[in-house]
């Protein structure tokens, strides 16, 4: 299962967080540094409220959603990339992880300590994302010495890594992380080979009070990080209220509705966070819908129909033969299968076709 990791600083809500998506009370949250050493893992359900929709269009009560795992990773400080604080173990716990969130204090409270004694989200992301790029830059030079000898003695695979790593390397140089670098896709696929940490895919969480939630938009250190997330690392900023979250989780549905409504907002951000970082992954979701269940099947994004069928059973994608598709939408506006089909919205594709999320599938196979 794909992870995504949760980061930032000592003291700005990670364990908090992390207990809020996975709606548990696995990690240690409290007011001193470190208090998480060893990583959490939990599995998160992926919210999609049109699996609610389908259900009854399908005369099922059984849902079964989307996942994808969270970690609670240790919290870093300026100069985990030589080993300050935790960092040794923090970085080689980013490394395992396929993208980052990273959570950022957007609150002022005296009462929970800050590591560097000032609420400065800007400092704190550039903090962090120094500390990838160091832990980056070592980690190149000690492969290019071998790559460059390997190189010069023609070997074709060295030539194209060593231009890739240099190109890395003075890039890292400037102080910008990995995944903002233009490569070319075949370079890209060279890149990924490295396992940088400041390449993985990323956005950042904006933690704020409680009492702010309803007006972030207004927030000045959630504008200060949306702009910078925006012009510096072209990814998007979601924000939560982790100590919101955290009390949602002993709530009921209904309670929880209840309580966010009282507070001015709509929808939990956590919802969003996990939407995200789901698509962040590179992930999509297609459906299929039957008396039995309705379920969720997760993908990664330019599938096609038999290696969709494969996440199923390895016989579906060996035996395909057809995908009886039709889009989510197309189905919840025509009410019934037979309406969608009588309206020529239910089609069959074949061994190309490539899977839209949304799409509701009935795999034909043979083996």
């Amino acid at each position: 299962m794909l992870q995504v990791g949760i980061v930032g600083l000592p003291n700005v809500g990670k364990s908090t967080l992390f207990n809020a998506v996975t709606r548990s009370r696995k990690a240690e949250a409290a007011n001193y540094p470190f208090c998480t050493i060893d990583p959490n893992l939990g599995v998160v359900v992926v919210p999609d409220e049109r699996l609610q929709i389908l259900a009854p269009i399908s005369k099922t009560t059984v849902i079964i959603p989307a996942t994808i795992e969270f970690v609670d990773i240790a919290g870093l400080v300026k100069g985990a990339s030589t080993g300050e604080g935790l960092g040794n173990k923090f970085l080689s716990h980013i490394r395992e992880v396929h993208a980052i969130v990273q959570v950022v204090r957007c609150f002022e409270d005296s009462n929970i300590h800050h590591v560097a004694g000032a609420i400065d989200p800007i400092r704190d992301i550039e903090t962090i994302n120094t500390e990838l790029i160091l832990a980056d830059l070592e980690s190149i030079k000690k492969r290019l010495d071998k790559t460059a000898k390997d190189a010069k003695r023609g070997d074709k695979v060295a030539v194209a890594e060593l231009a890739v790593m240099e190109k890395l390397q003075t890039h890292l140089d400037t102080g910008k992380p990995a995944n903002t670098l233009e490569l070319t896709p075949e370079e890209k696929v060279i890149a990924n080979s490295f396992y940088l940490l400041s390449n993985k895919p990323a956005l950042y969480a904006a933690n704020v009070r409680d009492t702010d939630l309803a007006t972030a938009d207004q927030n000045p250190f959630v504008i200060k990080v949306r702009e910078y997330a925006r012009n510096h690392h072209d990814c998007d900023t979601v924000v939560i209220s982790a100590q919101i979250e955290s009390d949602l989780v002993d709530l009921t549905p209904a309670e929880a509705n209840e309580f966010l409504k009282e507070l001015g907002v709509n929808e939990s951000g956590v919802g969003a966070l996990i939407r995200t970082a789901y698509d962040l992954l590179g992930l999509r979701t297609y459906f299929t819908a039957g008396e039995k269940e309705v379920r969720a099947w997760t993908i990664h994004a330019g599938d096609t129909a038999p290696q969709a069928a494969g996440v199923i059973h390895s016989d579906f994608e060996r035996g395909f033969i057809k995908a009886e598709t039709v889009a989510c939408k197309d189905l919840i506006q025509c009410g019934s299968v037979a309406a969608a089909r009588d309206k020529g919205l239910y089609r069959m594709e074949g061994k190309e076709y490539v899977v839209q999320d949304g799409d509701v599938i009935h795999f034909r196979f043979n083996v």
